[in-house]
C-alpha cells in the first residue's frame, strides 16, 4: 500500500495501516525543508511555531518508521514503512512508489488539487487500484468519486460491482474530526453518527455521586478515567497504560464502575432532511437585522398614536371608523383639505394629526439610514456584542475550525470566532452566517479580550500550530481560571504533559485535547481495506469506531449469538441492518435520510440470544485493533489474509 502526503495524517496513517493492520506501506513525502520551510523570515513566536512544525513534522517522521514499542501488542508488525521523499508527486514519482503493482493508494496532502492530479494519474498507472483520497471540497469530491470510477470500469471491464464500489473513496479529515471537537467543547453534548436515515447518540456521562453507576443507556461503550473524587481524569490515550480509559467494557466490568464517568450509546432517532441554505444569520432576514430595537420602539409609537387620533376623531365627530383613519392619515402626510368652517373637535383632531406627520418624518429617514446601513455592512464581520456571555470562543478557522463553526452553529451554540488570516477559509463562512469575528493574532495581548473570553462557556483552540493553541489556552487561563478548554494536540505525550501540568495548575477546570489525525486515520485506513466506517466517537484521546459489516463469510459472526459476538475491550454489535438484502442501502454512512416508504432497517434494541444469520448486516462498535483482527487483516506472524467481499463502500 502506499500512501502520499506532506502533513501529520500521512504519518498517522502509514503507522495504522503498518502496525494495525500489518500491512506493507511505502510512505511518499516530500522532503522536510521543501514541506515545512516558512515561505518568508517570520519573527517572535512565528520563529518558534514555525520551528515547532518542522520538528514535530520530523518527529511524526521518525516514529512512523521506528519499530513498535511495547504497547503494540504480541501480533503487531515490527519496523515501520519504506519512507520515499519526493518534490513533484508526478506520474514518475508514483510509478518509483510503486502503484502500479500496488493495492492501495492514499492521497491525503493538504491541497486538493495536488490529490486531484495524482488520483488522475494513478488511475491510469493502475485502473484496478483502491484510491482513497482526501479532499475538503465535498461537491467536487463526489463528482470525482463517480469519474474515477467510471474510469476503472473502462480500463478494467472485469471488476465486479463489489470491487469498483470501492475502488475510490473521497474522505475529509475536516469532516470526520469535526462533530467530536464541537461536542468536546461543551460537556453532555452528543456524539451523532448518521446511518440509514437514523441518528445514533453517544452520551459523556460525568461520574455519579460515590457507589453509585452512571446510567447505561442502550449499552455502556465506554468507561472514563474521570471519577467522582478526580472529575478531570487523565485524559489518557493508548500510550498511557492503566490510566487510558476502558473501551466496550463488559456488562459486569459496567456495573463494578462505581464512582466512574462513562459513554453510553443513549438513544436513536429518525434524521430529517437536511436544513435548506440559510441566509443572514440562518433565518432568512428578519426586521431586528434592519432596524434597531429603539427605530422600532418609534415605529410603534406613531402607530399607536394614530389610532388614538382616529377613535377620537370617530368618538368626537360621529364618522364611522374607517372613514375616520382615512381622514386622520390624509392629515398626517399633509395632503388632506383644512377644515375651515367645519367642528371644533375636528380641527383639533386635524392639528394633532400634522403634528404627528412632524414626528414621522425623521423616523422615515432615519429608517432608511438604517437600512441602508445593514445592507452596507452586510458583507462586514460582526464584532462580539457587548453582552455576550455562555459562547465558545473558536481559534483558527482553517479547514478544521470552518467544519467545527457549522457543527456548533448547527447545535445552535453561540460563537465568537478568532482568525489572523482575513482571507482564511472559515472568514468568508463566518461572514455568510453572521458569526462574530475578531481579527488578529491570538497570542496578541487584547485579542482574546475583544472575543469576550472572560465571560465565555469555553475554548476551542485549533489552530493548525501545537504552540499558538498552548498558548492561547495558557492565556485564557490567566483571564478566566475556570474556562473550560479544548486543544488541538498531534504528540500523545506532549498532550499528556500538556494536560498534567494544566490539571495541577487548575486543578477545577476541565481540559481536553484531540488529534485530528488521531480520529480521521481509522476512516482513511479502512477505506484502503474496502470498507468504511460510519463515524468515530472520541473517548478521550483514543478512538471507537462504528462500522457495518456482512455477517457472511465471518467466522465470529455467523451462526453466534449476538451475546456470544461480543468481545470485551475489542468489539460489540449494537445495532441489526433487517432490511432485506435487495433493499439495502450500499452505503450506510450516507447523510441522506431514507427514501419516503421505505422504514429504517437498523434495530438497535438487539437480544443477547439472537442468532445471526449470513444474511444479515451488523452495526458494530469496536476499537481499531479489534476491528483489524475482526476483519482478517490483523498480522499474525505471516501475510495478512484477503478482506472478505464487501457489497458496499
Amino acid at each position: 500500500m502506499v500512501v502520499c502526503g506532506d502533513d501529520t495524517l500521512a504519518h498517522r496513517l502509514a503507522g495504522e495501516l503498518r502496525h494495525v493492520y500489518g500491512e506493507r506501506v511505502t510512505l511518499v513525502v516530500p522532503p522536510v525543508r521543501a514541506s515545512r520551510m516558512p515561505p518568508a523570515p517570520v519573527a517572535g513566536l512565528g520563529r518558534a511555531s514555525a520551528f515547532f512544525g518542522r520538528m514535530s513534522a520530523a518527529m511524526a517522521r521518525t516514529a512512523a518508521t521506528l519499530p513498535d514499542g511495547p504497547d503494540d501488542g504480541p501480533g503487531a508488525v515490527r519496523g515501520g514503512p519504506r519512507l520515499l521523499e519526493i518534490t513533484d508527486l508526478d506520474e514518475d514519482a508514483l510509478v518509483e512508489a510503486g502503484v502500479a503493482e500496488a493495492e492501495a493508494l492514499a492521497l491525503v496532502h493538504d491541497d486538493d488539487e495536488v490529490n486531484i492530479r495524482a488520483a488522475l494519474a494513478a488511475r491510469r498507472l493502475n485502473p484496478r487500484l483502491r484510491l482513497v483520497i482526501r479532499l475538503y471540497n465535498r461537491k467536487l469530491g463526489q463528482h470525482l468519486e463517480g469519474l474515477l470510477d467510471q474510469a476503472a470500469a473502462v480500463a478494467a471491464p472485469g471488476l465486479d460491482r463489489a470491487a469498483l464500489d470501492a475502488s475510490t473513496t473521497v474522505l475529509s479529515d475536516a469532516d470526520t474530526a469535526a462533530p467530536a471537537l464541537a461536542a468536546t467543547a461543551v460537556a453532555g453534548t452528543s456524539k451523532v453518527i448518521r446511518a440509514d436515515g437514523l441518528l445514533l447518540r453517544a452520551v459523556e456521562r460525568n461520574p455519579p455521586g460515590p457507589g453509585r453507576v452512571a446510567d447505561p443507556g442502550l449499552c455502556t461503550l465506554a468507561l472514563l478515567s474521570a471519577t467522582t473524587n478526580d472529575p478531570a481524569g487523565t485524559e489518557g490515550s493508548d500510550n498511557s497504560g492503566q490510566e487510558a480509559p476502558l473501551l466496550l467494557p463488559d456488562d459486569a466490568d459496567a456495573a463494578a464502575a462505581t464512582g466512574r464517568g462513562t459513554i453510553v450509546l443513549e438513544a436513536v432517532s429518525h434524521a430529517g432532511p437536511d436544513l435548506p441554505a440559510r441566509r443572514l444569520g440562518g433565518r432568512g432576514a428578519p426586521l431586528a437585522s434592519f432596524f434597531s430595537r429603539r427605530l422600532r420602539w418609534s415605529f410603534a409609537g406613531i402607530v399607536g398614536a394614530v389610532l388614538a387620533l382616529s377613535t377620537a376623531s370617530s368618538i368626537a365627530t360621529g364618522v364611522h371608523p374607517l372613514g375616520a383613519l382615512y381622514l386622520t392619515l390624509l392629515d398626517l402626510f399633509a395632503i388632506g383639505d383644512p377644515a375651515v368652517g367645519e367642528s371644533v373637535n375636528r380641527q383639533v383632531m386635524q392639528l394633532l394629526a400634522m403634528i404627528t406627520g412632524l414626528f414621522l418624518v425623521p423616523v422615515v429617514l432615519a429608517a432608511i439610514l438604517e437600512a441602508l446601513g445593514t445592507f452596507r455592512t452586510a458583507s462586514a464581520l460582526r464584532r462580539p456584542p457587548r453582552g455576550l456571555s455562555g459562547h465558545v470562543v473558536l481559534l483558527g478557522l482553517g479547514k478544521v475550525g470552518t467544519r467545527v463553526l457549522v457543527n456548533l452553529r448547527e447545535l445552535g451554540i453561540p460563537v465568537v470566532c478568532v482568525e489572523e488570516d482575513p482571507e482564511a477559509r472559515g472568514v468568508a463562512v463566518a461572514r455568510r452566517l453572521r458569526i462574530p469575528t475578531v481579527l488578529g493574532d491570538v497570542t496578541q495581548e487584547g485579542v482574546l479580550e475583544a472575543a469576550k473570553i472572560e465571560r465565555a462557556h469555553a475554548l476551542l483552540a485549533l489552530t493548525s500550530a501545537d504552540t499558538t493553541n498552548l498558548e492561547a489556552t495558557l492565556y485564557a487561563r490567566s483571564v478566566a481560571p475556570d474556562l473550560r478548554v479544548a486543544l488541538r494536540l498531534y504528540d500523545d505525550d506532549f498532550a499528556t504533559a500538556v494536560y498534567r501540568t494544566l490539571r495541577a495548575a487548575h486543578p477545577r477546570a476541565l481540559t481536553r485535547s484531540r488529534s485530528v489525525s488521531t480520529l480521521a486515520a481509522p476512516a482513511f485506513a479502512i477505506a484502503m481495506m474496502g470498507r468504511q466506517i460510519l463515524g468515530a466517537i472520541p473517548v478521550e484521546r483514543r478512538v471507537l469506531l462504528v462500522a457495518a459489516i456482512d455477517v457472511a463469510g465471518h467466522p465470529r459472526l455467523e451462526g453466534r449469538t449476538v451475546g456470544e459476538v461480543f468481545r470485551p475491550g475489542a468489539w460489540r454489535v449494537i445495532a441489526l441492518d433487517t432490511a432485506a438484502p435487495g433493499d439495502r442501502l450500499p452505503d450506510l454512512a450516507d447523510s441522506r435520510p431514507a427514501p419516503e416508504g421505505r422504514p429504517p432497517g437498523l434495530v438497535w434494541d438487539l437480544h443477547p440470544g439472537y442468532v445471526l444469520t449470513p444474511g444479515d448486516r451488523v452495526v458494530l462498535a469496536a476499537t481499531r485493533r479489534g476491528l483489524a483482527e475482526l476483519l482478517g487483516r490483523h498480522h499474525t506472524g505471516g501475510r495478512p489474509s484477503a478482506p472478505a467481499p464487501w457489497p458496499g463502500r
